[in-house]
C-alpha cells in the first residue's frame, strides 16, 4: 500500500511506533503570542489514540 504524501508530511513515526504531530496555531500571527507559548507550541505531540489507527492506514504502516 502506498504512503499518502500529505500524511507523510504531517506525521512522524518514532522508533517505538508512536506517531507524532505538530501543534496547531504556530504558523502565522505569532507577534501577539508570548515566547513561552511559542516554545510550548514548538514541541511535537503524540497523536491521540483515536486518530492513530487512521494515521497508520494513511501512512501505509
Amino acid at each position: 500500500m502506498k504512503t499518502r504524501k500529505s500524511a507523510a508530511k504531517r506525521f512522524h513515526v518514532t522508533g517505538s511506533g508512536k506517531i507524532l504531530r505538530e501543534s496547531a496555531k504556530r504558523n502565522h500571527k505569532n507577534y501577539h503570542k508570548s515566547a513561552s507559548q511559542k516554545r510550548r507550541l514548538d514541541l511535537k505531540k503524540v497523536l491521540s489514540k483515536s486518530d492513530t489507527k487512521r494515521a497508520r492506514r494513511t501512512l501505509g504502516i
